[in-house]
């Protein structure tokens, strides 16, 4: 297959998936009601709850989703050729992602903007409730250690992006003020804002910046991974009009422009496929492709972060419920985008074979060098346009950073979120307090970020890849079994969740006991723990859903159907 044609099918697919899918899935399925009354309007407080224009609510969304995530994955998974890896990412994202995160939030409009942890209160038995906070707060601590590492290496590999990146943030909390303060209209202030900092993505080159190697016996991707963790902490406290709604939208342009220039690069220089469909030469380190690739590629195909992102900010600022398939499922569409052009990257990015195979000789090498790859592979595909690749690298650097901060501090701000419903649970006050709560949000992401790999402190985050993926993947599930028992409580079709559910579950249960064997026989007892006590809670959580199912109740008492 050519890399133009690869791409055109991606298109079409996608294009089908949402004008067909997403349709039947409204009307049918979730019976949008364009009447009701959101919780941004029934809630309004200027600071999480607020109602949005569509189109900057879907930037928000599709930048705090997107990430770095759907880039890493299929960069990593290309170790055993694209053929698997397109397929899971065309298919996931259709059938299984679009209906994650368009169906999160949607049951969380319809239940005061809570998030699918609390749902699970009303729809399984007050136990679950726990059970999926405990989940969900240990797959963001993983998002923001993985994410943190992730932008703290391109810092590092590439300082050409360090000065666009930090210039960004004014740059978008001047929006925020000119749009929310001043009441100038979005569009215009967002788009002077893509065009200052395409101009600083320039500036990156010509001035890069770096941090010493090593300074106080860490490395300088140590001290990223610190510096990220304070202003991911310090950005989760701010009111989301005045940095992160603004700079998402910036974000959301960026990324719009990076994939019309990646695309339009591989139509146009129509690079050669130099990566095999199907890798018949895996290394030795590496896992097996059964069932680790529905775990390595979480983000893209479908992602269990996507139903948090849904269910604990975007839903309290969708303006009306109509809203909800544009935002959620093309937001899933448009990161499916993202994972095809990171396959593009890395499957027609490399100049020779020879060069392919020297990249993906070790797991090891693939896993650490993921987002090199597509930043290197996706530079050259827009190098095919006339910009230079310095240029080009560059931008596509600081693109992957974005968009990998700004879900670190959606992510923070959701962890926050969550500790303050396990403190009302359990009666802690101390965890509602958005001080206290940030603090401890920051101390244990670095402590993970920086303890999960002993033989490089806080630069071998990216050993937490596997159990990331496989504990999002997990949520991804329990979220979709939520939205199965709530439909089948509606009496309304429970096919379309019901089999994602089941394949997720046995793939990723699959996936978690491989990786408990491989940190036992690490003797990485930390990751040990934590992945085993996911999977107990997980296993535990589908038996709660399990016997709710059996002692079915009423649609009312799950979905806050009043004030419609």
């Amino acid at each position: 297959m050519t890399s133009w044609l690869m791409a055109l099918i991606a298109f079409v697919v996608f294009f089908l998936g949402y004008h067909f899918y997403s349709r039947f899935i409204a009307e049918r399925l979730f019976q949008l009601d364009p009447d009701y009354r959101t919780p941004s309007r029934r809630f309004e407080d200027g600071v999480d709850f607020v109602p949005t224009n569509k189109y900057v609510l879907w930037g928000h969304h599709f930048t705090s989703v997107a990430g770095a995530a759907p880039i890493i994955g299929p960069a990593i998974a290309m170790i055993w050729g694209w053929g698997p890896a397109l397929a899971w990412v065309l298919i996931g994202t259709v059938f299984m992602a679009g209906i994650h995160d368009f169906g999160t939030l949607w049951i969380s409009v319809r239940n005061r903007g809570q998030s699918i942890g609390a749902i699970a209160r009303n729809v399984i038995s007050p136990r679950a409730l726990t059970l999926f906070l405990l989940i969900i707060f240990f797959l963001l601590l993983m998002v923001n250690a993985v994410f943190a590492v992730a932008i703290g290496t391109l810092f590092s590999t590439f300082p050409e992006s360090v000065l666009p990146y930090w210039l960004q943030i004014p740059i978008a909390i001047a929006i925020g003020f000119l749009v929310y303060r001043r009441q100038w209209g979005i569009v215009l202030p967002s788009l002077v804002g893509l065009a200052a900092l395409l101009g600083l993505v320039y500036a990156g080159t010509i001035v890069p910046l770096e941090l010493p190697k090593e300074m106080a016996g860490y490395s300088s991707t140590a001290w990223w991974v610190l510096i990220m963790l304070g202003y991911g902490a310090i950005a989760s406290r701010l009111p989301v009009w005045l940095l992160l709604q603004p700079r998402d939208f910036i974000n959301s342009h960026l990324l719009f422009v990076c994939l019309v220039l990646v695309y339009l690069g591989v139509f146009i220089g129509q690079p050669e496929i130099v990566a095999p469909m199907y890798n018949e030469a895996v290394p030795d380190d590496a896992p097996p492709l059964l069932p680790l690739l529905f775990v390595t590629i979480a983000c893209g195909a479908i992602s269990g972060f996507h139903g948090l992102v849904s269910s604990g900010t975007s839903s309290k600022q969708l303006r009306y419920e109509t809203d909800a398939r544009f935002v959620g499922y093309l937001g899933s569409t448009g990161e499916g985008l993202l994972a095809v052009a990171a396959i593009l990257a890395t499957a027609a990015g490399f100049a020779t074979v020879g060069d392919w195979n020297d990249h993906y000789g070790t797991w090891a090498q693939a896993s650490s060098k993921g987002i090199a790859a597509f930043v290197q592979g996706a530079g050259n595909h827009v190098e095919n346009l006339g910009i230079p690749v310095e240029v080009a690298t560059t931008f596509m650097s600081m693109m992957v950073v974005a968009f990998a901060a700004t879900t670190l501090d959606t992510s923070m701000r959701l962890q926050r979120f969550i500790l303050g419903e396990i403190g009302r649970q359990y009666r802690m006050p101390a965890l509602g307090n958005i001080n206290f709560a940030t603090v401890i949000v920051f101390l244990s992401c670095a402590a993970l970020a920086f303890f999960a790999d002993p033989n490089n402190p806080g630069a071998g985050g990216m050993v937490l890849w596997p159990l990331f993926g496989t504990t999002n993947q997990l949520t991804a599930g329990l979220s979709l079994l939520i939205l199965t028992l709530v439909l089948w409580h509606l009496k309304r079709p429970i096919i379309f969740t019901l089999v994602p559910f089941l394949f997720l579950g046995v793939m990723t249960a699959w996936s978690m006991v491989i990786n408990i064997g491989g940190y036992l026989a690490d003797g990485n007892m930390l990751l040990l723990v934590i992945g085993g006590g996911i999977l107990v809670l997980n296993v535990w959580l589908v038996l709660e859903g399990v016997n709710a199912l059996r002692h079915s109740r009423e649609a009312s008492e799950m979905l806050d159907m009043g004030d419609g």
